[in-house]
């Protein structure tokens, strides 16, 4: 999840470390407690996590959602599987091959806080939490700090290289922001789909409108930031995950109506940060190498009912 004052922004500014660890079972150690494993050659979830903290490039947050809350530091690695959303369909594929450490960018329990006490007794959340325990799985929430990665944003970057638009960004900083030649915006949003593989994609605006200046907000986007980017004379076409269509989507229709020249493309909250974190998995790649790495794909929660998914 991304944008201005996103998410990503709130979390930050509450749900301590422990506090998080202590909502779904896991230890929880002392402030500033380091997080290194068992000395020896195998290789533990807290050197993992240690790793981590050491080269992302940001000093770690004192309030942050990035915690370990399935299994121990001391856990034994036998691979490393990143994904954007640690869902049961890719918990089960990482068991399958052999990677019990997932780092995952957005929640695995339902709340970006990870706070489950309303729903302790779920029939849902105890079966994944008992799938977890059995298989010696840990799942590692990964999701402000590569946000907030330096030099640059993990999921910015990441998206970026999947869609091969590297040389669109008009700062090598800032992936966010990109120039197009005016390709129309049918054609724009079909190679979009093309590269993401999406199935429910959606977009607003003239599917002629020559797209040139482009701003993404890689996951959900919240009305206030939104809409100071849609308003922007700077603007053609607002990339994001998701929105809310009683609020920001319905500023852009009233502003297209209005007579902007505007688009508007809805990629959906999964498909819009998974780039991200394949870039992850090349980047752990450089500093992990006792196990296997590898990206697992979330799936497209939604299908269109002209392509249903085959049985």
């Amino acid at each position: 999840m991304s944008g201005s004052m996103t998410r990503r922004e709130f979390a930050v500014a509450g749900g301590t470390f422990a506090a998080g660890l202590a909502m779904v079972g896991a230890p929880t150690p002392a402030q500033g407690q380091s997080l290194s494993g068992k000395v020896g050659s195998a290789l533990s979830a807290g050197e993992v996590i240690d790793r981590i903290k050491k080269n992302v490039g940001v000093p770690w947050f004192p309030k942050t959602v990035d915690n370990l809350l399935t299994g121990t530091p001391e856990t034994q690695v036998k691979g490393i599987a990143t994904t954007m959303m640690a869902t049961l369909d890719v918990v089960e594929r990482a068991v399958a091959a052999g990677r019990n450490m997932i780092v995952t960018h957005e929640t695995p329990f339902y709340l970006h806080q990870d706070q489950t006490d309303d729903i302790k007794d779920d029939a849902t959340l105890k079966y994944k939490l008992d799938y977890c325990k059995a298989h010696d799985v840990c799942l590692f929430h990964f999701h402000d700090h590569w946000h907030f990665r330096k030099p640059v944003d993990g999921i910015a970057l990441g998206m970026v290289n999947q869609l091969g638009w590297q040389k669109n960004m008009n700062d090598a900083a800032n992936p966010k922001k990109l120039t197009f030649d005016g390709v129309p915006l049918k054609e724009f949003a079909r190679r979009m789909q093309e590269k993401l593989g999406a199935q429910t994609m959606r977009v607003m605006g003239d599917p002629e409108l020559p797209v040139r200046r482009v701003e993404t907000s890689w996951g959900y986007i919240s009305r206030e930031g939104g809409i100071k980017m849609f308003a922007s004379p700077d603007l053609d076409v607002l990339i994001c995950g998701e929105t809310r269509e009683w609020e920001l989507v319905e500023y852009c229709q009233d502003t297209i109506r209005r007579g902007e020249r505007k688009a508007l493309i809805v990629v959906g909250h999964v498909l819009s940060e998974q780039g991200g974190m394949i870039l992850c998995a090349e980047w752990l790649k450089g500093f992990v190498s006792e196990v296997p790495v590898e990206f697992i794909a979330a799936a497209e929660p939604f299908w269109n009912p002209e392509r249903p998914p085959r049985a």
